[in-house]
């Protein structure tokens, strides 16, 4: 029987890389739904769940994505809602790589030396992997987890999603300009920039001679990195006395991870892979 993979994403076209890797990850076909809300999603998670007898249910799979996280996980709950009984199939939430990168980075951050009892600060960090990196972070015991923004209330209104979410208390803070973002580190252990591509959110300077400072990592790719004086290849790399690593240095497990996610979906059909069962995974990966 064929293994179907169904992709709902939140954005008009369906991602092509959430596509591909869909495919390396076992699945016979991909099928994608674009433009999908909670008001428009019934009739096709119905479609996946009434289709197949009970014992061959778990070759049919839904993975969600879409740039916008609160979005996905809006279209998370409708999906739920439809389920009942055994009438259900194995989910997957990934809005914008948002879990699988924020896991994988994590990670290989709590793999390079212990996290609990530290500060750490998510530069530019309301988007998609900025929150549920942070989250992360908190759940492998961080001291406490700072998320900034150019403006006050972004911050404030992704730490109160999170909260809303996981139950888990983060700190908003503002920081709209590299002075600002050199202050907000004061005392951190971890800096994580997950900001927008092409960007620098810190020059080496503001961390190069940092008395506290243990890890960096830098989710971006496209030049200019958001932390100066690092690079996207960094594996652990130590620069100025700091681990550090960089967007290709943790992408290897991301692909392998989102992969591996993809794979568990077709193994049973209640499975709900979001931030927690993610994080999971990643850690026994890395």
């Amino acid at each position: 029987m064929k293994k179907l993979l169904f992709q709902f994403d939140t954005d008009l076209r369906p991602s092509v890389f959430d596509t591909v890797v869909a495919y390396d990850g076992g699945a016979d076909h991909v099928i994608g739904h674009g433009g999908l809300t909670p008001e428009t999603v019934g009739a096709l998670v119905e479609g996946a769940i009434f289709t197949r007898a009970p014992k061959d249910k778990k070759n049919t799979a839904i993975f969600i994505g879409g740039s916008n996280m609160a979005d996905g996980q809006a279209l998370l709950q409708a999906i739920q809602n439809r389920f009942f009984a055994n009438f259900r199939v194995s989910v997957m939430l990934d809005s914008n790589g948002s879990n699988t990168t924020a896991a994988a980075a994590v990670a290989r951050l709590a793999g390079s030396t212990a996290i609990a009892g530290k500060k750490a600060v998510v530069l530019a960090g309301t988007g998609p992997v900025g929150q549920r990196a942070a989250i992360m972070l908190a759940m492998e015991g961080a001291a406490e987890v700072i998320i900034t923004s150019r403006h006050l209330a972004q911050a404030e209104k992704a730490c109160s999603d999170m909260k809303a979410r996981f139950g888990i208390q983060l700190t908003p803070a503002a920081a709209a300009d590299l002075k600002t973002r050199a202050k907000v580190i004061d005392g951190a252990h971890i800096v994580f920039s997950t900001g927008a591509a092409g960007v620098e959110l810190l020059k080496e300077e503001h961390w190069r001679d940092h008395p506290t400072l243990e890890l960096i990592a830098d989710a971006n790719t496209t030049p200019p990195l958001g932390v100066g004086g690092t690079d996207i290849m960094d594996r652990g790399n130590v620069r100025h006395g700091k681990l550090v690593w960089g967007a290709l240095g943790f992408g290897s497990l991301k692909l392998a991870l989102q992969r591996a996610c993809i794979a568990r979906l077709f193994e049973q059909n209640d499975l709900i892979l979001d931030a927690e069962e993610i994080f999971k995974t990643a850690k026994e990966m890395a």
